[in-house]
């Protein structure tokens, strides 16, 4: 599958809130790490997030393909993610997320990357908590 088609085939599964669909993109013990759910093994994300989802919008932005510096593939893919939440409160936001790929070319690894501010508060209200990543000073 290129890196297109990986792409594609994900924010399809994803607007449709199809979990198994998903979930057939990614290796066994992939794991997710959330700007508000924090880390998490795929096989759980997945369905928190479209339990918390009344609908979903996706529109790309673009894509790119790298490395790591460990030599594994990696994509990127900027998107609009018009996020409606159980209430059907308006939660959108723009990401990148970042697919570290096995060498099967399933995802391995997902990292979100967005600016929760304006989302945060939101989820928050409908959810009741978010994850938050501490550091120790």
């Amino acid at each position: 599958m290129t890196a297109a088609e990986l792409v594609s085939a994900y924010l399809s599964a994803l607007e449709r809130a199809d979990a198994e669909a998903v979930l057939e993109l990614f290796a066994p013990g992939a794991m997710v790490h959330s700007p508000l759910y924090g880390p998490r093994p795929a096989t759980e994300f997945y369905p928190e997030l479209f339990a918390d989802t009344s609908r979903a919008s996706l529109t790309l932005l673009g894509v790119a393909e790298g490395q790591t510096q460990q030599g594994a593939a990696l994509i990127s893919f900027w998107f609009h993610f018009d996020w409606r939440l159980p209430s059907g409160a308006a939660a959108p936001f723009d990401v990148v997320d970042l697919a570290e790929l096995a060498e099967d070319g399933r995802i391995a690894t997902l990292r979100i990357v967005y600016d929760t501010v304006d989302v945060r508060p939101a989820f928050e209200r409908e959810t009741g908590s978010s994850w938050r990543a501490t550091t120790d000073s």
